[in-house]
C-alpha cells in the first residue's frame, strides 16, 4: 500500500506551454504529429535489482510468461506497470517534455533504483538525465536533460475530461519504440487497492509495461494523465489502464523542481471503517468516521489517540476511513490539529501533532544481490530466496544458487546450464551461499563436476567437464 497523497488545483506555470490541437476529424495522425516529439523512453542503467531475481524473470519469460511470468512480476516488481527489462538488467519506461530546456515527467518506479538515467529523443538521441526530485505518495518523478529547446507537452486538467471522451495514450510498451494507442475515459476517481490514496482515471486504450509514465492525452493535446498501472490477469493490455490525474502530477512537479521532494502530513496510526454494529458498540449513531485499530510506538499519535478511538473530523473536516490519508497528507508536518474523536462513549476534542509522511522502505526485490562470477565454471551465480524459487517452480527447495550469466563456450554453458537454473549440489555439497560454489576447481574430462540442478521444477544432474564432448 502507498502512502497518502491528495490531489490540489493545477498551478499554471508558463512551462506547461505547449500548441494546443483542435481534435481528430478522421483520426489521431494530426495530433500524434503535434505531440509525438515530446514523448520520451526513458532508460534506466544498472538497475539495483537483483541478478538472481533478474535471472529468474527471464527463465521464467522463456518458459511460462502468463503464468510464472506473472507471478514473478507479483512477488519481485509488485503490482501495476512496470518497466520492461532486458538481458543487460536494464530497464526502459517512458516520460514526456513539459519544459523546452529539458524538463521530463515519468514515473517513480521508473527510476527509483536506479544507478544512471538516460532519456532517448523520438530522434534516437541519448541524453543523460539528472533525478530533479520523485514522490513516492503519487509515483511521480521529474528528470533534467540538457540540450536545445525541446518541444513540449502542456499539462492540463483532467476536470475538463468527462467519461466516454476519447483519449491516446502514447509510450514505449514492451520495449518496442513509441507506440500510439486510443480509447476513451472509462471511469474517473477510480481507486486501486495498492494505491488506495490516487483518484485515478480509468481508460480503455491499451496500456502494457513500459507504458509507465507515458501521457494519456485529450483530444486537445493536453495531457490529462500519466500511465501508471494495469490490471490485468495475463500481464498484458485488457482495457484497464490507470493514470495519475493531470492536477496531481502539475503539483507534484512545481515542488520536486522547488525540493526535490513533496512534504506532507502523517498521522501514524492504522484504522479501519466502521459497521452499524461497530458503531452502535462505540455509542455512535452511524458508521461515520474512522476506528483507530494500531498506533506506531514512537509516531506522531503514539502519546495522543488510544486504540479504539474513532476520528470523527479533523479541522472541522469530516472523517472518513476512505479520505483519512487525503485529509492528513494536505496538513503541513509540524503543525497541529485539532480532531474530534469518539472515546469511551464521549465526545473529545483533541490536539493532533503532525508527522512527516516517510518514503516506503525499499522494496527488497529491487535491492537484491549481486551475482558473483565463478571463473572455474565461467558463470555467474546470486544467491536464491524463497519467492526466486517459487517463481521458477522450485519453491520445496531449501537454498540454491541461481544461475545469473554463462559465457559462450565456458564449461557452465557446455555442461547445459541455462540462466535462471537454480543449482542446488556441486558433487556432494549443498549450495546455500555463493562462496559454497565460487572456490570449485575447474573441471576437466577425467575429474567432471557433478552438478545437480532444478529446471523448470524438475531436478537434473549435469556433469561439467569444460568440454562438449559427452
Amino acid at each position: 500500500m502507498r502512502c497518502p497523497v491528495w490531489v490540489v488545483a493545477t498551478l499554471v506555470s508558463p512551462f506547461f506551454l505547449a500548441p494546443a490541437y483542435a481534435g481528430p476529424t478522421g483520426g489521431y495522425a494530426e495530433l500524434v504529429r503535434q505531440v509525438g516529439p515530446s514523448v520520451v523512453t526513458v532508460l534506466v542503467e544498472e538497475k539495483r535489482e537483483g541478478a538472481g531475481q533478474r535471472a529468474a524473470e527471464r527463465a521464467t519469460a522463456n518458459s511460462d510468461p502468463v503464468g510464472a511470468g506473472e507471478l514473478l512480476r507479483r512477488l519481485l516488481t509488485g503490482p501495476g506497470n512496470a518497466p520492461v527489462h532486458h538481458d543487460g538488467g536494464d530497464a526502459q519506461g517512458s516520460g514526456f517534455i513539459i519544459r523546452a530546456d529539458g524538463l521530463i515527467v515519468t514515473n517513480r518506479h521508473v527510476i527509483v533504483s536506479a544507478r544512471s538515467v538516460q532519456v532517448k529523443l523520438p530522434d534516437g538521441q541519448r541524453l543523460p538525465a539528472k533525478v530533479i526530485g520523485a514522490d513516492a505518495a503519487t509515483d511521480i518523478a521529474l528528470l533534467k536533460v540538457t540540450t536545445g529547446p525541446l518541444p513540449t507537452l502542456k499539462l492540463g486538467s483532467s476536470a475538463n475530461i468527462s467519461v466516454g471522451d476519447a483519449v491516446i495514450a502514447i509510450g514505449n510498451p514492451f520495449g518496442l519504440g513509441q507506440t500510439v494507442t486510443a480509447g476513451i475515459v472509462s471511469a474517473r476517481g477510480r481507486t486501486l487497492e495498492d494505491d488506495p490514496y490516487i483518484d485515478f482515471l480509468q481508460t480503455d486504450a491499451a496500456i502494457n509495461f513500459g507504458n509507465s509514465g507515458g501521457p494519456l492525452l485529450s483530444t486537445d493535446g493536453d495531457v490529462v494523465g500519466v500511465t501508471s498501472a494495469i490490471l490485468s490477469p495475463s500481464g498484458g493490455s485488457v482495457g484497464l489502464g490507470f493514470a495519475i490525474p493531470a492536477e496531481t502530477v502539475s503539483s507534484v512537479v512545481s515542488e520536486l523542481e522547488a525540493h526535490g521532494r513533496v512534504d506532507r502530513g502523517y498521522l501514524g496510526i492504522s484504522a479501519q471503517p466502521l459497521t452499524p454494529a461497530i458503531a452502535r458498540a462505540f455509542g455512535l449513531n452511524s458508521p461515520t468516521g474512522a476506528l483507530v485499530t494500531a498506533l506506531e510506538p514512537k509516531g506522531p499519535s503514539a502519546d495522543t489517540l488510544h486504540v479504539g478511538d474513532v476520528i470523527l473530523s479533523i479541522n472541522n473536516t469530516p472523517v472518513s476511513f476512505e479520505n483519512l490519508g487525503k485529509i492528513a497528507g494536505r496538513l503541513h508536518p509540524g503543525a497541529t490539529a485539532q480532531a474530534a474523536v469518539m472515546r469511551d462513549g464521549a465526545k473529545q476534542q483533541l490536539a493532533l501533532l503532525i508527522g512527516q509522511l516517510p518514503d516506503p522502505p525499499n522494496d527488497p526485490a529491487l535491492t537484491g544481490d549481486a551475482d558473483t562470477w565463478v571463473p572455474s565454471l565461467e558463470l555467474g551465480v546470486a544467491k536464491s530466496t524463497r519467492a526466486i524459487r517459487t517463481a521458477i517452480k522450485a519453491g520445496d527447495e531449501a537454498g540454491g544458487l541461481i544461475v545469473t550469466q554463462l559465457r559462450p563456450a565456458g564449461a557452465g554453458a557446455l555442461a547445459g546450464l541455462k540462466v535462471g537454473d537454480l543449482i542446488t549440489y556441486a558433487g556432494s555439497k549443498h549450495l546455500e551461499n555463493v562462496a559454497d560454489l565460487a572456490t570449485v576447481s575447474r573441471p576437466s574430462v577425467k575429474q567432471p563436476l557433478l552438478l545437480l540442478i532444478v529446471r523448470e521444477g524438475a531436478p537434473r544432474f549435469l556433469a561439467a567437464t569444460g568440454s562438449s564432448e559427452e
